[in-house]
């Protein structure tokens, strides 16, 4: 037997002691009067001058316990913090030695006392009297010092947030980024909206989508890959600004900056261009980090990102030819663009088109120079069907990329309101990828009957909101800022948690 099944072995029997002696291990409820922190906060309060302990009721799980002959120590830890609680044989009666002799780490137990400071200062809990409320039949990993295994860490988020602390700040960080982006469009005059997840047509991005079958109207839907064309369509309806906080699904590779399903902001705003919209981007981003960081200042590996408006503007023709020295403009066709990448060293996949081939060298060349927030402005018309040409330059169109951290973060266009002109757009880019495989487009024909009844000049953001919550969290991976990352299911035997130790209660 390994040591895994003998511990849960021993909490198995320990479980069975318990109900024996008529003691539920899940009772249906507990009232605790404050938190870990409350309490200490209340013996903060307290005045030198009065004796009293005060009274409290507490609730967590125990995560440390060191027995001392008639005395005990254990650390409870809520999702507030930690507290010591004191356990004297003397004030227990025998029903509560016999259970403190059942406990282990991981139980959760409630728990009442005064509260005082050791000679140590440590704020503690003279216990009266305590309960347990879950008992844990698996043991918590790596001594309690924290949880490093990277895969165990994500596949089992629940022990993550358990064993490390920091852990759950991020979440907690993350949730106050979101609600922050809410109140600044919130208060700009936006309305939240909700669209459809499930669509008959894959559009809005180029982007190789999840297909699923509806049973009862007999149909394929696609989970959407972009928010874009319902909220364009809203747009069209008269609600002249919009956005959504939602979830899009992608079914492509897997990266440090990549998860198949992540959080996307998109805002559209009526009689707005991307200049309008690339100012609001920086405003609320600056913004969001003052609101949550108190500063527009933060730590991103070895480097200090200032999130501080304005950020600096770069054409994107000027600086991949300054990154790459390449002028992709003198080659505009993707054999000759592919000719001399690869006199620079980079072997392109021979199926790339001319706008796959220019997205690479933005990647490639100037994506890892950017560090501090930048906005990539104007785009080759092929790269962007859904964006509107520049005024008196029909290859290019009036979008920017918002690059920071050496990563894209938000992507936004003036967007295309002509429906001939759209139509011919999707035409053009169904005919360039058929036999791709990797990418769908699907020509959303509701949505161009929609511009047909005219769509007012609109600027469209989208933010990509788990690699914001990287960036100001100083996360080097997406799948630090997901609670639920898309990970390869593996067989029941290897998900099972390894423990080196189980400490003597």
């Amino acid at each position: 037997m390994s040591r895994i099944d003998q511990i849960a072995q021993s909490r198995q029997q320990k479980l069975e002691r318990l109900r024996e002696r008529g003691v539920s291990p899940y009772p249906n409820s507990f009232h605790r009067t404050h938190a870990a922190a409350e309490a200490i906060a209340l013996l903060e309060k307290q005045s030198a001058e009065t004796p009293e302990k005060p009274g409290v009721t507490v609730a967590g799980r125990i995560m440390a316990n060191r027995a001392m002959g008639k005395i005990s120590f254990l650390d409870l830890r809520d999702s507030s913090g930690k507290i010591q609680l004191f356990l004297n044989t003397k004030n227990l009666s025998e029903a509560q030695l016999e259970l403190l002799k059942d406990l282990d780490i991981g139980d959760i137990i409630g728990a009442s006392g005064g509260v005082f400071r050791t000679r140590t200062n440590e704020p503690t809990i003279e216990v009266k009297d305590f309960t347990v409320l879950a008992k844990s039949l698996q043991p918590l990993p790596e001594k309690w010092h924290g949880l490093a295994d990277v895969d165990k860490r994500q596949r089992q988020r629940y022990i993550d947030l358990i064993a490390n602390t920091e852990v759950a700040d991020v979440f907690r960080t993350r949730s106050k980024i979101i609600t922050a982006v809410r109140q600044f469009l919130n208060e700009r005059g936006f309305t939240e909206v909700e669209t459809p997840v499930l669509q008959p047509a894959a559009g809005g991005a180029l982007a190789k989508p999840f297909i699923t079958h509806h049973n009862a109207l007999d149909q394929e839907f696609y989970l959407r890959i972009a928010l874009e064309l319902h909220l364009k369509r809203l747009i069209v309806g008269g609600l002249d600004k919009v956005y959504e906080l939602g979830r899009v699904f992608r079914n492509e590779g897997i990266s440090t900056k990549h998860n198949p399903e992540f959080t996307m902001l998109e805002s559209y705003e009526a009689y707005a261009d991307y200049h309008d919209v690339m100012a609001m981007t920086e405003q609320m981003i600056s913004g969001v980090c003052r609101q949550v960081l108190g500063t527009t200042e933060v730590k991103w590996g070895d480097h200090t990102i200032d999130f501080k408006s304005p950020w600096p503007r770069l054409s994107l023709h000027e600086a991949v030819k300054e990154y790459s020295g390449i002028d992709f403009v003198k080659y505009p066709r993707a054999e000759a663009l592919r000719g001399v990448m690869q006199e620079k060293g980079i072997q392109p996949d021979l199926n790339k088109n001319w706008a796959k081939l220019v997205d690479e060298l933005v990647s490639t060349f100037v994506e890892p120079k950017l560090i501090q927030p930048t906005f990539l402005t104007d785009y080759p018309a092929s790269m962007s069907p859904l964006a509107k040409s520049k005024p008196g330059e029909e290859r290019v169109v009036e979008r920017f990329e918002a690059i920071a951290g050496c990563m894209e973060i938000a992507n936004a266009f003036t967007e295309l309101n002509d429906p001939l002109e759209q139509r011919q757009r999707f035409e053009d880019q169904l005919k360039e990828r058929q036999g791709e495989g990797e990418e769908k487009w699907t020509i959303d024909e509701d949505f161009l009957t929609a511009l047909e009844y005219g769509m007012p000049p609109t600027g469209g953001l989208g933010v990509g909101i788990d690699r914001l919550v990287m960036l100001l969290t100083n996360q080097q991976s997406i799948r630090e800022v997901i609670l639920f990352p898309a990970m390869r299911e593996k067989p029941q035997e290897e998900a099972q948690l390894k423990s080196t130790d189980e400490p003597k209660n």
